[in-house]
């Protein structure tokens, strides 16, 4: 529908009233012989304004004679009537050819690279990467070799499963497949022992195939082996084999934090104010004060290029920046106060790190006052699957 409504522009197209008392069947007659109609607005029950092409204007006419309505022209729009009405001004066509030249030179050039991550996985430093490799904004297309751009991000990055960019129009769209991490996994067939890959204190140990090294309430840190990859026999002697077995260990999970009693706080007052900027491809024209006239404030900036079509961008966008006044609310704590705002903010955050809170066997809270504030510590103690295989070299 929007070529189509462009494509009358381009050609010309005519604001009309229709009035009468079948209007509906007027509407649905033209929807039936798909006759472009749009911007439809009623001011009565019986009065209807709408833009029609100037080619399907003759046939609007025969339809609303059919359902006894009255047609009138209200105003002439689009190129070719803007072209008439400014012929005798040079000027005006001169900028309009070069504004015409411009954009068709300009579709030789990539203006816009839109990034697709699957399931909205954010990939660190992609953007950064992806311009490394030879594409971003302004680069012509036919410099644009995407199996090359392809082949050096993989081989630079091991976090990408798949990587696809197409070009249409201006617009280069790279999708992307983020890689799952997978663990090392040692063939069945390869000898090895389990380690550990945690700090604690062992709870539970059950070697399947291999021999135990530690045993329960043994103190373990990482890299200690839990299970060796070999068995001892009496009349078989040493015999080593690819380790199995499940290990349970209570681990700490510490975190920390020290609460001020006289402090600040930033808080948004409601007030704003919006100032914009003229990007032509890299080059900015401010079009207000860079200058705030708050004295604390938090800036959002977005930018919002312009284009023709869906994939057709221009190398000119708006940049929007948006001040929200803060004022700074000071605020005093006694000592029970910080102590309850310490232990609630960490228990907020172990409980967001801990996936089983079932695993959870005790909670140590430690407060330390200080001159200015207290610091707060507080520890979970979890059980947790603890161990990783270990290839035995010999």
């Amino acid at each position: 529908m929007f070529i189509k409504i462009l494509l009358s522009y381009l050609l010309g197209y005519l604001r009309i009233s229709v009035e009468g008392y079948y209007i509906e069947r007027f509407i649905n007659i033209c929807k039936t012989k798909k006759i472009t109609i749009w911007n439809l607005k009623r001011s009565k029950d019986i009065q209807l304004y709408l833009n029609v092409r100037i080619g399907e204007f003759k046939e609007v006419c025969k339809i609303a004679r059919k359902t006894q309505c009255k047609v009138k022209i209200k105003s002439k729009k689009g190129f070719p009537f803007l072209l008439h009405k400014y012929k005798k001004r040079k000027i005006f066509l001169v900028l309009l050819f070069i504004m015409i030249v411009l954009i068709g030179l300009s579709s030789n050039f990539v203006w816009n690279v839109d990034i697709v991550e699957e399931n909205n996985s954010e990939m660190e430093n992609i953007v950064q990467d992806i311009e490394n490799a030879g594409l971003k904004t302004g680069t012509l297309k036919n410099k644009i070799n995407t199996k090359e751009i392809i082949n050096k991000i993989r081989l630079q990055r091991n976090d990408i499963a798949w990587m696809g960019i197409e070009l249409k129009g201006t617009n280069a769209i790279v999708k992307l497949v983020k890689a799952e991490e997978k663990p090392d996994i040692i063939d069945e067939n390869e000898y090895c022992s389990i380690v550990s890959d945690k700090t604690g204190i062992v709870t539970k140990i059950n070697a399947q195939s291999g021999t135990a090294n530690v045993k329960v309430g043994d103190t373990i840190k990482a890299g200690d082996t839990l299970i060796n990859g070999w068995m001892e026999g009496k009349f078989t002697g040493v015999r080593y084999v690819h380790a199995k077995g499940e290990i349970e260990a209570k681990i700490w999970h510490t975190k920390s934090k020290k609460i001020l009693y006289n402090t600040t706080e930033k808080r948004d007052t409601g007030q704003l104010e919006n100032k914009y900027a003229i990007k032509i491809n890299n080059f900015v024209i401010n079009l207000s004060k860079k200058l705030s006239k708050f004295e604390i404030y938090d800036t959002i900036d977005t930018e919002n290029k312009f284009r023709i079509f869906s994939d057709f961008y221009l190398p000119i966008s708006i940049i929007k920046t948006t001040n929200k006044e803060q004022e700074e609310i000071a605020k005093s704590y006694n000592l029970e106060e910080a102590k309850n705002i310490g232990i609630e903010e960490l228990q907020k955050e172990l409980d967001k790190e801990i996936e089983n809170k079932d695993k959870i066997v005790n909670k140590n809270i430690n407060t330390y006052e200080k001159e200015d504030g207290v610091e707060v510590f507080v520890t979970y103690e979890v059980l947790e699957n603890v161990g990783t295989n270990e290839k035995i070299i010999f």
